[in-house]
This record gives structure tokens, C-alpha cells and sequence, in this order.
């Protein structure tokens, strides 16, 4: 039977629960103890570590392809020599954040949450919790639910089914899942696929490997950017620490921000300019069409990669880039439609995420049952007719904490409000002639995949999600919190 954890009438409910303790929720944990250090609060993780998508992710060469001085925290200077940096340097520095924050002893790991129920008459929303090893259940109470749980399944990588895999007699490979102690040396290397995670895999890979093909079946943008910022190592030398990381902060979000609205204006000048970036990277006479998308800069995000590692391992005859589809496996590798060849005695299969909403989660208010996918968003991370929940969703052309910081910090000016103004409700209320637009304008397979599970957002303030930090700064920053779309009560009705 579920128990309750907490035993005396004062602990037993939370002000705040966080679910999930990665980048955004040691870091949404963070922000609370800084600006509302009165508040009780407690963090659910599934895993048994701290670092969500930097704790899950092992496979060769795991880095970030946003820059550290934004993908870091606002308040926690990046202090590694790497602006792209590897994946168990991100995660030390989230552990190191969670431990410097007194935030390590408030997780209770191996908690996934399977529900949450809220209550007007309580203003007080019950969660259920399993543990994952032993299956027990457990409730948690708390006054305000904010999911940090990411926009992907654990469990679950989008896995596309091919035609002849059981006749290859070599070893399938899943990004999400790899296998400890996996021995690529001298090997020969089939990547399937051509976003963030097989260009980071690619290079890496081709250190030892034999050789190691990236099987695309189309073209996407990716750019060099140097491993270190030069002007970040400047800066360090004559400004003080949080100074100097606030002057990169700022300079590297005012650049990114330059280039994708040059982009989305003039995406036919942009997309050649990339597209001769990339050729003067490559051989003489090597065919650049397989560096050249059939959309514009920006319908999907664009790949990042440190000081042309990809690059530099196709011109060495390392690795190779071919664009074609499969026809089916064979026992020595795979068949292209075109008819071509390509042996292979491992296939990575980096086809991307499953994505899942709030992790997979469901919710009621009331008794009702929320779906998601007919909410809509307010400011991007409040959810139309639900009381007293908030959830964190970076950016899609900039760094995710960017975005995470922003909702941080509105959660505690939101808390501080209601506790001032002594509202123990606050909801965001769907207006009526707001159209409904999807939530990410974005091509990309696994979001198109999962339109059916995001929220929407709405055509016009609050109810946009702008993609567009200074847009949020101004609005969720110094926006007014009673807005009259946010509603506010006492328990009993919702507002």
C-alpha cells in the first residue's frame, strides 16, 4: 500500500516539489533556496544519480553543442577551459552545483513519479511515486509541483525497425543504451543518422575504429566552433570571476541571437555561407551535397561541432558521410537503396529521442484528467487550467538553461507574490479567441513525432513561446505576475 513519508503534520506537506534532478532541477533547487529559503521542498529522481541527460548519455565523445557559458547556471560561473564541453565535465559541474547548493540531501533517488493529483478543496496536489527497485509506492504532498523532468523517455530511444536485422551478424548499438566496455578498435562503423548525437559519435569514434561511415538520410547544417572562447580566457584575466562569466554569458547569447534572426531573415544568403564554411573544411572536389540541407537554417537545430573534429576526420579518410536510404540489413553490414555496399561490424543506430511529456506522468485536477496536448502553454511553462504547476522547457536555438534559469526564478517571484498577497491558488486561465499554434515551430523528426503529446501554445501574450531570451528576460523577469491571466484563490474552487 502507498505510504506517506514524511510522519508530523508540519513535514507532511512540501511547499515544493521538484521532479527530476538534472540540469534544470538542481538548478530550479538552487534558485529556491536562494530567493525563497523558507520554503520546504523535496526533489523525485528516477535514476540513482544526479545529471538527468548527462548522467544517462555514455556513448563515445558525449559533449554539449551549446556553448558552457550559457548551458551553464547564471549564478555558477563555468570555469572549465572548454566552452564545448564533455559530457562527465557537465555532469561534475551539476554535481558540484547540487553539492555547493546543500541540495544533494533534499533528492530521493529511485523515485519515478507515476501521477499527480490535485485538489482545489486542499490546494494541495498528491503525487505518486514508485520506487523503481522494489515497486513500492509512495504519496507526496506539496503546495506547488514543478516538473524538471526534460521532454525525452528514459526508457525508450526512437528505434526504427529495418528491414533483414536479424540476418546481421555484427552488433547493433542505441546511443541512449550503450554498452559499457563496448571494443570499437579496428572496426568498421555504421552511425545511421546525422543529428547532434551522430556527429559527436563520428569523430570520436574514428580515433580507433577502422573507419566509420555516418549514414544520413539527408543533409544537416554543421558548423565549426572553436572547443575554447578566447575572448572568455581574456575576459578572465582582467575581471573578476562572476563578472567575467556574466560578460561571456551575455556576449555568447547576443551573438547566437544575431545569427538566428539573420537566418530566419535571409535564410538563402545564410545557407550558403554555411554551406562554403563546410566546403572549405573539406577536400578539394568532395561533394558537398551531403553538407547541404533541403531546408533553412534553423527549421532544425544546426550541429555544433569542437575545432571541425568531423571534419578533420573525413579529410584524414577516417570516417565518411553518405546520403541514401536502406534497402535492408545484410549479414556483413547494409544495403543501400542506390545499391552500394556499406560492410560494417557495428551499426549505430542514432536516430534520436522518443519524446514524452512532464515525464511521462499523468495528471488530474480535481478528478479530471489533464491532457497536455490540449493545454496550452502560458509564457511557455504554466499549463492553461492547472493550478499551481510549472514545468521546464529550454530553448530550441539557444542553450536549454537559458530558459531554465528564466522559469526558476519566475516560481519564486510567484511563490514570494502568493505568499505576500496570501493566495494559495494560482492557475492560468485559457481566454477565449487565442488560436492555438504548436508549441516548437521546428521540422525536426522528434518533435514532429510528438506533436500529439506537447502543449500548445497560443497566438498571442502570455500564451507565446518566443524562442527568444531577451523577449523572456523582459516579460517573465519583470513581467507582472497578476497579469489577469493568472488567476488567484483560496483553496476551495479554482480561481
Amino acid at each position: 500500500m502507498p505510504h506517506i513519508p514524511s510522519t508530523s503534520d508540519d513535514d507532511a506537506v512540501l511547499d515544493v516539489l521538484i521532479i527530476g534532478a538534472g540540469l534544470s532541477g538542481i538548478g530550479a533547487a538552487c534558485q529556491l533556496r536562494r530567493q525563497c529559503p523558507d520554503k520546504r521542498f523535496a526533489i523525485l529522481e528516477a535514476r540513482d544519480a544526479i545529471g538527468g541527460t548527462w548522467d544517462l548519455f555514455r556513448y563515445p565523445g558525449i559533449r554539449s553543442d551549446s556553448d558552457m557559458h550559457t548551458l551553464g547556471y547564471r549564478f555558477k560561473p563555468w570555469m572549465n577551459p572548454k566552452a564545448i564541453a564533455d559530457g562527465p565535465s557537465i555532469r561534475a559541474y551539476i554535481r558540484e552545483t547540487a553539492e555547493e547548493g546543500g541540495i544533494t540531501a533534499h533528492i530521493r533517488f529511485g523515485q519515478k513519479v507515476i501521477s499527480a493529483a490535485w485538489s482545489s478543496s486542499d490546494a494541495c496536489w498528491t503525487v505518486t511515486a514508485e520506487d523503481v527497485r522494489s515497486g513500492e509506492r509512495s504519496l507526496f504532498r506539496t503546495r506547488f509541483l514543478y516538473s524538471c523532468s526534460g521532454y525525452y523517455s528514459y526508457e525508450e530511444a526512437y528505434r526504427p525497425a529495418f528491414a533483414g536485422e536479424s540476418d546481421f551478424q555484427g552488433t547493433v548499438v542505441l546511443p541512449q543504451f550503450w554498452p559499457e566496455g563496448l571494443d570499437y578498435a579496428g572496426k568498421r562503423v555504421v552511425v545511421i543518422g546525422s543529428g547532434a548525437t551522430a556527429v559527436t559519435i563520428v569523430p570520436s569514434m574514428a580515433q580507433t575504429a577502422a573507419h566509420v561511415t555516418m549514414l544520413q538520410r539527408s543533409p544537416t547544417y554543421i558548423v565549426t566552433r572553436p572547443a575554447e572562447d578566447r575572448i572568455a580566457h581574456g575576459l578572465r584575466r582582467i575581471l573578476p570571476e562572476q563578472a567575467a562569466y556574466a560578460a561571456t554569458r551575455w556576449k555568447n547569447v547576443l551573438v547566437g541571437m544575431f545569427f538566428y534572426r539573420l537566418a530566419r531573415r535571409r535564410p538563402e544568403p545564410v545557407k550558403r555561407h554555411l554551406v562554403k564554411m563546410a566546403a572549405r573544411q573539406l577536400a578539394p572536389g568532395y561533394d558537398i551535397a551531403n553538407f547541404t540541407p533541403n531546408y533553412k537554417p534553423w527549421d532544425q537545430r544546426i550541429c555544433a561541432v569542437p575545432d571541425g573534429d568531423l571534419f578533420r576526420a573525413i579529410r584524414k579518410g577516417r570516417a565518411a558521410v553518405v546520403t541514401d536510404t536502406i534497402d535492408r540489413f545484410t549479414a556483413d553490414g547494409i544495403r543501400l537503396s542506390s545499391g552500394r555496399e556499406l560492410p560494417a561490424d557495428i551499426v549505430v543506430i542514432a536516430t534520436g529521442l522518443k519524446l514524452n511529456a512532464m515525464g511521462g506522468m499523468t495528471l488530474t485536477v480535481d478528478g479530471k484528467p489533464v491532457h497536455s496536448h490540449a493545454s496550452m502553454a502560458y509564457k511557455g511553462m504554466m499549463l492553461s487550467d492547472v493550478p499551481n504547476f510549472a514545468m521546464a522547457f529550454g530553448y530550441t536555438n539557444a542553450s536549454w538553461t537559458l530558459k531554465a534559469d528564466l522559469t526558476a526564478e519566475y516560481v519564486c517571484r510567484l511563490l514570494r507574490y502568493m505568499d505576500r498577497h496570501r493566495h494559495a491558488i494560482a492557475v492560468p486561465r485559457r481566454e477565449p479567441g487565442v488560436e492555438p499554434v504548436p508549441f516548437l515551430n521546428f521540422t525536426s523528426g522528434y518533435v514532429q513525432r510528438a506533436q500529439h503529446l506537447l502543449p500548445q501554445q497560443g497566438s498571442r501574450a502570455p500564451w507565446q513561446v518566443y524562442q527568444n531570451y531577451l523577449q523572456d528576460l523582459l516579460t517573465i523577469r519583470f513581467g507582472r505576475i497578476a497579469d489577469g491571466v493568472l488567476r488567484f484563490g483560496a483553496p476551495g474552487v479554482l480561481p
